[in-house]
């Protein structure tokens, strides 16, 4: 029938274009409202990272943690501009965030060990209470760090060994960093006889010891007696060295071979233990 009346097809055609044009026009405000938040965040984006890479260089953060917030933060403010650009346009985007909140809570709470690691991870990268390559102690275990990365720290244990120990268990933990400290003290337990003269034991031990590489005069060695064994009486000498000029397994044998020359020397023995056997 509308072929039969080319006056009405026309009219038809007409209001269609008329109104796509009204509403492009009522439209394009919007759109281009819309382009200009997307771009400012981008901008934006663009900066956070900046700022971020920035003020993790002046606490030295780990490079890869600065990558990554920095990576983060800009993505962050990418999405949100991308939203807020897309409600502009009248796009209804409540049931799409409301669905994705949803499907979040869901994978979040079925990954909460994973997501718990993950965060552990880069607290402990950011936080830095040790770095890739320090030796430290935690869970029971003492190694090298090999590597942090985003579920576990990876430990070399002294005897080869490879650990990981999930981030969240590494956080909660105390951990001993045998790396950082410039300083360390070192306690050799030693019996001598009964027969020996513990005042010159005490000084052979200390000129014993005052040639050890690395050790410090402040605070001085000390020689502490302190029981009595099955057969010798027991004394502790402690020492501090510096670890810049000697490591702390080179200075404990360094010590223990001092001291079992110079007794040798001065003959004043180490006694072996002692069993009587009584028979009835």
């Amino acid at each position: 029938m509308l072929m039969d009346d080319p006056t009405g097809l026309s009219s038809q055609a007409g209001d269609y274009l008329a109104l796509l044009l009204e509403k492009t026009l009522l439209f394009l405000p919007k759109l281009i409202t819309a382009l200009v938040i997307f771009v400012v965040a981008l901008y934006m984006a663009g900066w956070v990272a900046r700022l971020i890479r920035t003020t993790a260089a002046r606490r030295d953060a780990d490079p890869e943690l600065t990558e990554l917030l920095s990576r983060l933060g800009q993505w962050s403010v990418i999405i949100l501009g991308t939203l807020w650009a897309l409600e502009t346009v009248d796009r209804n985007i409540t049931g799409f965030v409301a669905g994705l909140g949803i499907v979040g809570f869901t994978v979040g709470f079925a990954m909460q060990d994973v997501a718990k690691n993950f965060i552990a991870g880069i607290l402990l990268l950011w936080q830095q209470p040790f770095d890739v390559g320090d030796t430290i102690e935690v869970k029971g275990y003492t190694g090298k760090v090999m590597d942090v990365n985003i579920r576990a720290t990876e430990l070399r244990t002294f005897d080869g060994l490879h650990v990981l120990i999930p981030n969240a268990d590494v956080y909660i933990n105390p951990i001993t960093n045998y790396t950082r400290p410039q300083e360390r003290r070192i306690t050799l337990e030693v019996g001598v006889s009964y027969d020996s003269d513990l005042t010159e034991v005490s000084r052979v031990a200390l000129e014993a010891i005052a040639s050890l590489p690395g050790l410090k005069e402040d605070p001085a060695p000390v020689v502490v007696f302190n029981r009595f064994g099955d057969s010798a009486v027991i004394f502790t000498l402690s020492y501090w060295v510096d670890l810049a000029q000697t490591g702390y397994g080179q200075a404990l044998d360094a010590g223990v071979k001092l001291i079992h020359g110079a007794f040798a020397r001065a003959g004043i023995e180490i006694p072996y233990p002692v069993r009587t056997l009584i028979q009835k």
